[in-house]
This record gives structure tokens, sequence and C-alpha cells, in this order.
């Protein structure tokens, strides 16, 4: 494993009170690094400290890390998991989709299947969506009246905050994809077979609604960062800079958090045999 020392910088995570206007950020990573096969290389070293992380994090058992993907439609999460999680132990790391609500989720409160599935100790939880559904979907297509999804931004901040001080530490990346390459990534699922199964016609009605989504998000980056949980915007129109960004931020967090392998007690002998 490289020096834990070393450090890396986040340039996409957002600070606490800051102002977010998603038009103005860079969806394109060549805007941060020009070369793509030096920041390929770094990434699959990234990649293999993640997975040694990961073995000393699960053995020790004792800490947790909670994962959060959002992104609009075909805007990376699915390939983010897989490229930047690829070779770690699965009894480590536990991805949790969320769909729409269920009947007997619906009977509860909105966070209730998501604390439900948060990370138990010595686990890396990822969520494909997340409870932030419940202040961006329900807002643009009215699901619910502002009435009843505007007080969700409190409860999801003290929900993180509760999640913080029980000893999980959390990263948000948001995937920031540009209306074009969203569109084209949209109509290579309905051209290429192997991606038949990711084709919605409903993507394309959400399309629609780019810029209620675009608001909403703002205010979810925007009031949703905390000291504890902040958000980071991420390139995400070049698939390899947006897996290099992401990986980096995560092993800045577990090179902080640096989980150790337990050690055998003081004192302990081997019977008589062995």
């Amino acid at each position: 494993m490289k020096n834990d020392k070393s450090e890396i910088l986040l340039p996409h995570q957002i600070a606490q009170g800051q102002s977010v206007r998603l038009s103005e950020m860079s969806t394109d990573g060549r805007d941060y690094c020009s070369n793509r096969k030096q920041a390929e290389e770094e990434f699959r070293e990234l990649r293999d400290e993640l997975i040694e992380w990961q073995r000393r994090m699960y053995a020790e058992g004792s800490q947790k890390l909670l994962i959060v993907l959002q992104a609009m439609d075909a805007g990376g999460k699915d390939g983010t998991i897989r490229k930047v999680f690829r070779g770690v132990n699965p009894q480590g790391v536990r991805v949790t989709s969320f769909k729409a609500p269920t009947s007997v989720e619906l009977a509860h409160d909105f966070l209730w299947r998501v604390h439900q599935v948060s990370p138990a100790t010595g686990i890396i939880g990822v969520f494909n969506r997340s409870h932030y559904e419940d202040v961006l979907i329900v807002r643009v297509r009215q699901l619910v009246p502002e009435s009843v999804w505007r007080p969700r931004f409190k409860r999801i901040n003290e929900f993180e905050k509760l999640l913080h001080e029980s000893g999980t530490a959390i990263l948000k990346f948001y995937l920031h994809v540009s209306f074009d390459e969203q569109g084209k990534r949209l109509r290579e699922r309905a051209k290429i077979p192997e991606k038949h199964w990711k084709y919605s016609a409903e993507d394309f009605d959400k399309r629609q609604n780019w810029d209620k989504y675009m608001t909403a998000y703002e205010e979810v980056i925007k009031r949703c960062t905390t000291e504890h949980a902040a958000w980071h915007v991420i390139p995400a129109d070049r698939k390899w800079y947006r897996n290099l960004a992401i990986s980096r931020a995560i092993i800045a967090k577990l090179r902080e958090m640096n989980p150790q392998f337990p050690r055998l007690p003081e004192g302990f002998r081997l019977p008589n045999g062995f």
C-alpha cells in the first residue's frame, strides 16, 4: 500500500454554506486532468489500495462507511459501483438500490427503509440512489405537497448526524453529467442490445424536467452539506475521470479512518500440541 500520509486534493467537495450553481460547474473531467492514461493508472493504484483498506475495515469490525451516489438517469451510478469496487471482498460491501417505495415502506416514515440498510460495523455501504429521492423526484413530480417534502431537509441532516455520531463516516457524490451526454447515453440504451435492460421510456420523460431537477439538486447539495457529511459534485461526462475523482475521495476518507487488522490478545499462547 502507498504512503497513507500522502495528501489527496478534493477539488469537488462542497463547503458548508457554499452557493451551488450546477450550470456553472464543469461536467468534463478534462478540465481537471488532461492525461487520461495517467489518470487510469492512478485509478488502478487507488483501487488496489481500496481493496486493502476494505480488508482491514472488515477485519477490524468497528467502523462503518456509507457512500451515497445520486445522479440523473444515465449519470453513471451503476458504472461507478462496478468499476470502483471491482475486486473488493463482497462480504464487507453492501450495495443497496432504492427503487419506488413498496406499500410496506410507504406505511412508514420516509427514512424507515433507509435506516434498515445503513452499514453495520466493518461494512462499506453503497447507496445507489438514496433518501434524497424523497426531496428530489417527489418535488419535481409533485408526488407530495411542499409542506411535506421541505421539512425533510432537516430530518435528513438529523438522520445523517445520528449515523455520524454512531460511528458512520459518510461520503456523498452527485455525478454531474451534462444534458447532451445524458442524451447520448440514453440513445445508446435504445440502440445497443446489451443495454436494452436499462432502457425506460420514463427516462426521456424526466429529461423534459431537467431544469427542475437541477434546481432541486442545487438545494439538496447546499442544504445537506454539513461538517460531517459533505457533498462532492463529480464531473461525470468522462467516465475515466469520474472513477478517479470518486476513488480519491474514498481513499482520503479511509486513510483518515485508518482501520487496522486486530492483534492477538497480549500474552496469547497457542495450546500445547499446536
